[in-house]
């Protein structure tokens, strides 16, 4: 199997508290031919030595402002022919890029791997609102950054994240990927431990009415790009 450089970004802003155990997760990685680029909004906490200190980091400066900008930041500065991705309050398991890297590296083919996610609550605090205890019980098939693997030319095939979007950039770029006839293989691994808690921006953002928004406007836009293509 040849051993790609797997670029990782991540994306900070004041993330000091839950910072050491995501870049903890990620020095413990059985697969080690990574490059990790954090990239800093502006933290006004110990972010930034926080993610200096460990190995093979590079901390870029977000040159603009939102979570897609900083992603785009991100896969721009990397080096890798493979990108992942991981939010600074979320864990992977040690075999995490290992499992993806087995599978991707051997198929030229292949576009991207999507595996699952288990979430879990943060010690002391309590359900945020919106967020159903249910999906607490066993884990889920995740078309999001932090459980996929993703090779760069799918990024130069089929764009960036959306930067248009406040909250939903994500959400829209797998619906482009999924719909795009690109090669994605699902594992049935846990590939990524979300940690909800109340500072969660995806949990504060469920209950924001430009989430709901955007989620319509994405499934207008998803059935105008299918009827294009019929």
């Amino acid at each position: 199997m040849n051993d790609p450089l797997v670029s990782v970004v991540m994306a900070t802003k004041d993330a000091a508290q839950f910072l050491p155990f995501a870049l903890d997760s990620i020095a413990a990685q059985e697969y080690q031919n990574y490059e990790l680029i954090v990239v800093d909004a502006n933290s006004t906490d110990q972010t930034r030595v926080i993610a200096a200190s460990y190995p093979r980091t590079t901390v870029v400066e977000q040159d603009g402002s939102g979570l897609a900008q900083a992603w785009n930041r991100g896969i721009g500065a990397a080096r890798g022919d493979a990108i992942a991705f991981l939010d600074s309050d979320d864990i992977w398991p040690k075999d995490s890029l290992l499992r993806q890297v087995e599978r991707l590296a051997p198929d030229p083919a292949l576009d991207c791997i999507v595996g699952r996610v288990k979430f879990f609550l943060e010690e002391g605090q309590a359900v945020p609102r919106g967020f159903k205890p249910k999906l607490f019980d066993g884990s889920y098939i995740a078309y999001m950054p932090g459980a996929a693997l993703v090779r760069r030319r799918v990024f130069q095939a089929l764009g960036q994240f959306e930067e248009t979007w406040q909250i939903a950039s994500d959400i829209v770029w797998f619906a482009k990927l999924r719909e795009s006839g690109a090669r994605i293989e699902v594992i049935d691994d846990v590939l990524l431990h979300k940690r909800i808690h109340s500072s969660n921006l995806s949990m504060l953002a469920a209950s924001m009415p430009i989430y709901r928004k955007e989620l319509l406007a994405i499934a207008r836009q998803s059935v105008l790009r299918q009827r294009r293509n019929v």
